[in-house]
């Protein structure tokens, strides 16, 4: 894991200041790094019979839908507001500093759909239990959620208790 976290770079004061923001333009950029990501995000939920692996705009699409491919499944995308052409499920929950709203197609999941929700970071956990609530309002079963890099003092696990969590590099 040391040659990944080599590959995330610190961006002080960004988006606003006081914040260390954590890129992961060079790990994408790098095919090896890309690859050894998707493989250990992926490596603990084999033979587990997912059915579908759902992204978080924006940066999940990177990493889910590779995971998706991997796993030979398909790939559902949770978007912002107005980006999706069908009828949709959506749910607003609070940000640290304002709220967010997320959707997703009302037919992309459903009972018998067994998902690993698939993200780039998880901080506070906001966006990942809005996910999770999401997709089990459609009447999926959440078998995981799968991080790149998890921000540890901020204590995201713990507003997904009701859901095993993998993060691959720690912070």
């Amino acid at each position: 894991m040391e040659s990944l976290r080599a590959k995330i770079r610190d961006v002080p004061d960004f988006p606003k200041p006081g914040i260390l923001f954590k890129d992961i333009t060079p790990l994408v950029k790098d095919p090896s790094s890309l690859r050894l990501a998707v493989h250990h995000l992926l490596h603990p939920f084999l033979g587990q019979e997912i059915t579908a692996v759902v992204g978080m705009e924006a940066r999940g699409f990177i990493f889910g839908s590779l995971v998706a491919w991997e796993l030979g499944v398909g790939f559902v995308p949770l978007r912002k507001p107005g980006k999706l052409p069908y009828d949709v499920q959506a749910i607003s929950y609070d940000l640290e500093y304002g709220s967010a709203t997320l959707e997703v197609h009302i037919d992309a999941l459903g009972q018998g759909d067994r998902v690993l929700l698939i993200d780039d970071l998880l901080a506070t956990g906001g966006t990942a239990k809005a996910s999770g609530d999401l997709v089990e309002s459609l009447g999926a079963e959440i078998v995981a959620f799968g991080f790149v890099i998890e921000l540890d003092d901020l204590e995201g696990r713990k507003r997904l208790k009701r859901w095993p969590v993998h993060s691959l590099l720690h912070f």
